[in-house]
């Protein structure tokens, strides 16, 4: 019987082999977990491809350890508060017992009609009756949230949820989401505690380890691990490309077949879609990045004859679309690996 490949690049699966960000995931479960609440939102952001949905889940399986925690999944494109209120009480014994018996939700659909009971007129307002009694019973409420979307019913829940948090009520929430659309949430009117959340980007994974899990998982060579943990630079999805198709290779040297496959699952899983959401005049800044893996912007503005304030913005769209690192200002560093390859290909 053939041995299952480790390595996987299904985006939402967690593959069998990966890295933790085992330092990040523990800062928020034991923030979670503290008994004076310092936060109770948390942002997972990055591009596609860098960990967000492995780490929201390596989250919610701690979590779900610890008895007095009720964790609930949701969408953000649904009914959030009515979901959340319906799979409250339909995973939590205790919850059902206590609305079947309190209160009469016929009109969302959610649990028994209760004749001497009126129907309850406001959703929100059914949710916090129901923290009150999750409060009563020393326990909280976890929501999560992956591919979290700006949608009129997810800004309706924020709102709401910033009352709750106000009254000191047991409800948390973790998103994970693209730079963008966590943004677009950010910059919506009435939404200052969202803004205000703790902010977590998924940095790249450490060369070190990489390498290590390459050696161990692959029997590669040092110095053969070593080159290829250097060409994932640290991306998440590359870490799983190569890790992947070395694996079906069962090569122990990089081969040009493995590089090619590599760039193909790189392009048709991420690139892609990030060249077509740029602008002419990015694209056309990046056929000049790409000629080095960094460059300084008098060098760039040189060889373009282009002037700073005509810079500016593609550097921010770049900076946000996660192609280049801008926290070392007068720098030019591309973060994607094998990108210079992909860009020369697609002009």
């Amino acid at each position: 019987m053939t041995e299952r490949n480790p390595y996987a690049i299904s985006f939402g699966r967690v593959p069998t082999q990966y890295i933790s960000r085992n330092l990040l995931i523990d800062d928020i479960v034991d923030t979670l977990n503290s008994d004076i609440v310092e936060e109770q939102a948390f942002k997972l952001t990055g591009i596609r491809g860098t960990g967000k949905t492995v780490t929201l889940t390596a989250i919610e399986k701690q979590i779900k350890e610890y008895n007095n925690w009720i964790v609930v999944d949701l969408k953000s494109n649904s009914s959030i508060t009515n979901d959340l209120v319906a799979s409250l009480y339909t995973n939590t014994p205790f919850l059902t017992k206590f609305i079947d018996s309190n209160l009469n939700l016929s009109a969302f659909g959610i649990g028994l009609n209760i004749s001497q009971k009126s129907p309850a007129a406001s959703i929100d307002i059914v949710l916090e009756q129901i923290l009150v009694e999750i409060q009563k019973r020393k326990k909280k409420v976890l929501i999560v949230i992956d591919e979290v979307r700006k949608t009129d019913s997810l800004i309706d829940f924020i709102q709401e949820f910033q009352i709750l948090i106000r009254k000191d009520l047991p409800i948390y929430l973790v998103v994970a989401g693209l730079y963008e659309d966590i943004e677009s949430i950010e910059n919506t009117d009435g939404l200052t505690f969202f803004l205000r959340a703790t902010k977590c980007d998924m940095t790249p994974l450490n060369i070190g380890i990489i390498r290590e899990d390459y050696k161990k998982t692959l029997g590669l060579s040092d110095e053969v691990a070593y080159e290829m943990a250097v060409m994932t630079k640290g991306y998440a999805f590359a870490y799983q490309a190569f890790g992947k198709y070395m694996w079906e290779s069962k090569e122990k040297e990089i081969t040009g077949m493995v590089l090619a496959q590599v760039d193909e699952a790189l392009a048709q899983k991420v690139y892609n879609k990030i060249w077509s959401e740029l602008t002419p005049k990015d694209r056309w800044f990046l056929n000049f990045i790409v000629q080095k893996d960094s460059m300084n912007v008098s060098e760039l503005l040189n060889l373009t004859k282009k002037k700073h304030n005509e810079w500016s913005e593609p550097r921010k769209r770049l900076i946000d679309k996660g192609i280049i690192d801008g926290s070392n200002r007068g720098m030019i560093v591309l973060k994607l690996p094998r990108f210079k390859e992909y860009v020369e290909n697609a002009i």
